[in-house]
């Protein structure tokens, strides 16, 4: 079966690999769209032009399921798309605020795009699933996702994001899918911290729809 995946570049690279440790014998179509990167700070309609353009260009390439490996990407643009392209799975890529509240940490950080952080569907995600002993602060990255795209300095580029933080996080969530190539840096940041992304709940996902397809 062949599945399709794109991102802003390199980022979603992360994504298809963890989908890969679990289906190894699938066919697999990557779009690595760094000409537009990044993703978190286009406009909407910006983003839905882009994301629409890949959609296509990866259906004609034949694939049946299509991953978003942009956290951006699917807050802003999965609804869309399941509406107008209802023949294809599409399986998105959220922020872990799920995955985080459901440990005992006290305090969550959620490394994010400016687009992802603005969200709507972010703050609904806050919503549902925050408990009463726990605090969440999201942090918007600007460039971070371009700087490592460009392969940039990015213990700078972090220095500058994270000097005004005055906290000691049990848990970082990161909340776009190029972070994760960094998650050695970061974790150098918050070394006590726990270091989580989403990528193995999109793998485990897009295992359920090829299962249930066969």
């Amino acid at each position: 079966m062949k599945i399709g995946i794109f991102d802003s570049g390199i980022g979603g690279t992360t994504v298809m690999k963890a989908i890969k440790d679990l289906l190894k014998d699938e066919e697999y179509l990557y779009i690595a769209d760094s000409k537009n990167c990044p993703y978190g700070e286009k406009s909407d309609e910006e983003l839905i032009k882009i994301v629409t353009n890949n959609v296509n260009e990866l259906k004609n390439w034949g694939a049946k399921i299509i991953v978003i490996a942009c956290n951006t990407a699917t807050v802003k643009c999965i609804k869309n798309l399941r509406e107008n392209y209802p023949e294809i799975k599409f399986v998105g890529t959220e922020p872990a605020i799920k995955l985080a509240t459901n440990t005992d940490a006290k305090n969550i950080l959620v490394l994010a795009t400016p687009g992802t952080v603005k969200s709507e569907r972010a703050h609904q995600l806050i919503a549902e699933n925050l408990k009463k002993n726990q605090k969440i602060t999201l942090l918007p990255c600007p460039g971070l996702a371009d700087t490592i795209e460009r392969k940039g300095d990015v213990t700078q580029k972090l220095t500058e994001l994270f000097k005004n933080i005055d906290q000691n996080p049990d848990v970082v969530v990161l909340g776009c899918t190029h972070y994760s190539l960094i998650k050695p840096e970061i974790q150098n940041f918050f070394k006590s911290a726990k270091v989580i992304d989403g990528n193995s709940g999109v793998a485990h996902r897009v295992a359920a729809i090829v299962n249930s397809l066969k």
